[in-house]
């Protein structure tokens, strides 16, 4: 039973005593909940005439709202929506879908796609648990550990899971920094043109996705916004899922309320992988990219590496990379050659500027235009493009990529990055401007 269906039911135990049982049976009883939004509850109405029965104005509307404060919810208000249920379902996710974009989910990113080890097996199995009944256990379900360990890669696993499985659920995935950004933006515009799109949006979910939370820290009037969407979701049974790179005591300067509902659930500390999941890691991805290694070579690359897997994959990627520039076999002393020849040349002598700058010289834009947030397909293209080489010639973190790309969070620059190394694992048009840019990078 939604948390609506709950509230209404008690409502009308208190509407049956207060009200006429003519009244009740004419203009009540046809009355559905549908939703909450903030102190308000959505009763559908099935036309106008009815509607005016209960109204503002009407006697039976002060009578529903003292039976709604009546069932101490926190609801002391509703709103009338004139139509079926399945109408305003309808309605609802179509201005959800118009209102502020979010942020787009990568669909490699799955729970077959992701490798299991000692490291994270508790991990991966509270969040299977939690996409296959979400808001049934696990609420909230709070992960934290290091960059670069696979907590993005569950979130979005968990909506990709749902996007298969429950397609009809109301699902956002975003980070910490949009979804302060767009609180912002909605305080700029004001009540009526952003504030009431932006709490419609959080608070009318079925699950709630949200990468570092830690960057709530010291930011009062936004985590007061946030405190009051995280009771909404959970006091209706929606689920939460959030990451940190620290357990919620380790946050510093984190209102106490919200750090109490945060270990209030599950907290599930993922570890770096140990060195058979490492392997098997490289070994994935090796063959992803069609590239078979020798057994010694995976060790060599799992034994002298960040523990990350996000390092690990990079360099990964550098060997590969060698290897085809160079025509040559991988073996474990040309892995370690090509990997001295990458910090040497890339890390040392390439900036961030100098592939900014090789990208707009090969697309012919301006540095302004890449760094832009304009849409054209003469931007984006060659903008994720960019951030894709920044990741695979430079190990740096994604949140400092995105802040030298103009400002663009890091789901966006993982968003850009794979899409890209896809379109290059396939060959084509896109593969070979890549390597015509590195070129032109190594070149310099």
């Amino acid at each position: 039973m939604e948390g609506y269906d709950f509230l209404w039911k008690n409502a009308l135990k208190e509407l049956e005593i207060t009200v006429s049982n003519l009244s009740f049976a004419t203009y009540i009883q046809i009355l559905e909940p549908v939703d909450i939004k903030g102190n308000t509850l959505v009763l559908c109405s099935p036309n106008e005439f009815f509607g005016k029965q209960v109204g503002e104005g009407s006697p039976l509307e002060i009578k529903i709202k003292k039976a709604l404060e009546k069932t101490e919810s926190g609801v002391t208000d509703f709103e009338l929506f004139f139509g079926t249920k399945e109408e305003y379902i309808r309605k609802s996710q179509e201005t959800f879908d118009e209102t502020i974009p979010t942020t787009p989910i990568n669909s490699k990113f799955t729970f077959e796609s992701f490798v299991v080890g000692d490291s994270n097996e508790f991990l991966y199995a509270a969040a299977r648990a939690v996409a296959e009944a979400p808001g049934d256990t696990y609420n909230p379900l709070f992960i934290y550990g290091g960059t670069g360990l696979g907590k993005t890669h569950m979130l979005m696993a968990i909506a990709n899971y749902l996007k298969l499985h429950n397609p009809s659920l109301k699902v956002i995935y975003t980070t910490c920094e949009q979804f302060t950004n767009q609180f912002i933006e909605s305080i700029r515009r004001g009540k009526n043109n952003g504030g009431t799109n932006f709490r419609n949006k959080y608070r009318n979910v079925d699950v709630l996705l949200i990468d570092d939370v830690q960057f709530l820290a010291g930011k009062e009037g936004i985590q007061t916004e946030f405190f009051h969407t995280f009771n909404e979701l959970v006091m209706q049974n929606k689920q939460v899922v959030l990451t940190s790179d620290r357990p919620p005591k380790e946050i510093e300067l984190l209102e106490d309320r919200l750090r109490t509902r945060f270990e209030g659930g599950l907290l599930a500390d993922v570890q770096p992988p140990d060195v058979e999941t490492r392997i098997a890691i490289l070994k994935r991805k090796a063959e992803e990219r069609k590239c078979v290694l020798d057994n010694k070579v995976l060790l060599f690359l799992a034994e002298n590496s960040e523990p990350d897997v996000r390092t690990l994959i990079a360099r990964l990627t550098k060997v590969i990379f060698a290897s085809k520039l160079h025509e040559k076999e991988i073996t474990v002393d040309f892995a370690a050659e090509a990997l001295k020849e990458a910090t040497s040349t890339v890390q040392e002598e390439i900036k961030i500027d100098d592939i900014i700058k090789s990208v707009c010289s090969f697309f012919k834009i301006n540095k302004n235009d890449l760094l832009s947030k304009k849409k054209n397909k003469e931007f984006t293209e060659p903008r994720q493009i960019c951030m894709y080489l920044i990741t695979e010639l430079m190990s740096l973190p994604l949140v400092t990529i995105g802040q030298k790309m103009g400002g663009k969070d890091h789901a966006t620059v993982i968003y850009a990055r794979d899409k890209i190394a896809e379109l290059v694992e396939e060959g084509g048009k896109t593969a070979v401007m890549v390597n015509d840019i590195k070129n032109m990078i190594l070149k310099k």
